[in-house]
């Protein structure tokens, strides 16, 4: 890792405590026009969401009313009942966004995909700059609202299912998060600008809980609406 990368999971609570736990459990409360535009309004307003933190799943319970529970992994997505049979599955998952853009609506599948990507990747950022497979370079530094960020460009392998493939991360001066941008690649590449705050120690490790996420224009500035997707966390735990 370059030492940008290195003071950014530092800050985090450094990966000797990260290393001790295998998965993230939080509870969660979404917005944001998103929802409604794939189709899927409220269904996700209120939930729990778990992530493991080795392997690459999601799960989120519960999904939807009708008290379904997601699986999400990068080959397969699942649909069970509360009781854990199967209703519905979906395999190689990103294929089935081809040809999509921002205003497509997605299946109760395809938002479960969704749903697990983004969570995985929040929620295990920014310790995943220390896996194998993802590399990441600092470029020059930026400027919003009075303040400095530096700037962390992250590259990641096919391997992991995620939002794109080159994502920036925007830090300030002790290396936490302040700002997550990438290209919503099976939304027709749409360019967001996450922005990150709300900071807790949970079991030594720096969490945000809260996320807004607004449309990013072509000079990497955003705008201030809509607000494409809001996400609030709390009761988050590491077993």
């Amino acid at each position: 890792m370059n030492a940008l990368a290195q003071k950014i999971i530092d800050a985090h609570g450094g990966l000797e405590t990260w290393n001790r736990f295998s998965s993230l459990t939080a509870h969660l409360r979404q917005g944001g026009a998103l929802w409604g535009l794939k189709g899927h309004p409220g269904k996700l307003d209120e939930t729990d969401v778990t992530v493991g933190l080795r392997e690459e799943w999601a799960s989120h319970a519960p999904f939807g009313p009708e008290g379904k529970v997601s699986r999400f992994e990068p080959g397969r997505v699942v649909l069970r009942d509360s009781a854990g049979s199967d209703l519905d599955t979906l395999s190689d998952p990103r294929s089935s966004f081809a040809g999509h853009a921002l205003e497509t609506p997605w299946t109760e599948l395809q938002l479960a995909y969704f749903a697990g990507i983004a969570m995985w990747t929040y929620l295990n950022m920014p310790f995943l700059l220390a896996q194998p497979g993802i590399e990441s370079e600092k470029i020059a530094d930026w400027h919003e609202n009075g303040e400095t960020w530096r700037r962390l460009r992250v590259t990641f392998p096919k391997s992991i299912a995620t939002h794109s493939t080159v994502q920036t991360l925007y830090v300030d001066e002790a290396g936490l998060l302040k700002r997550h941008d990438y290209d919503v690649e099976i939304a027709g590449n749409t360019p967001g600008a996450h922005y990150i705050g709300g900071y807790v120690n949970v079991q030594g490790l720096m969490f945000p809980t809260e996320r807004r996420i607004y449309p990013r224009l072509p000079d990497g500035s955003s705008l201030s609406e809509p607000l494409v997707v809001s996400i609030d966390l709390s009761d988050i735990s590491l077993a």
